[in-house]
């Protein structure tokens, strides 16, 4: 009978430790967030395709190219100006990030 009330307390305290630890826990995306932030790229330093002229990771060929985007967290994209923020960073030519492609700044074809 002692094994059975040892068993059974051991068991509800691993229950309790449980859910007190996944009342604690941070999903990763609320941790570590990122934005895809559109037109802030150099050339070659987006992080991957957005459309015409981009395959991938490195393949923008225009600096701030609007359909290239770069990964920031979350948040970071308006300080680029995006959604209507005043800019902190500052793009030349009076350029804004933006959160969604951008038609400014493509490759000729």
């Amino acid at each position: 009978m002692a094994n059975t009330t040892t068993n059974a307390a051991l068991i509800a305290g691993s229950i309790a430790l449980a859910f007190a630890s996944a009342s604690s826990f941070q999903p990763a995306e609320a941790a570590g967030a990122k934005e895809k932030c559109f037109g802030i790229s150099l050339a070659g330093q987006n992080d991957c395709a957005a459309g015409p002229g981009t395959t991938c990771a490195g393949t923008s060929t225009v600096n701030y190219q609007g359909n290239a985007w770069t990964l920031v967290p979350a948040g970071d994209c308006a300080k680029y100006g995006a959604g209507d923020q005043v800019a902190e960073y500052e793009l030349p030519d009076d350029r804004i990030g933006s959160l969604e492609e951008l038609e400014r700044d493509l490759p000729t074809s």
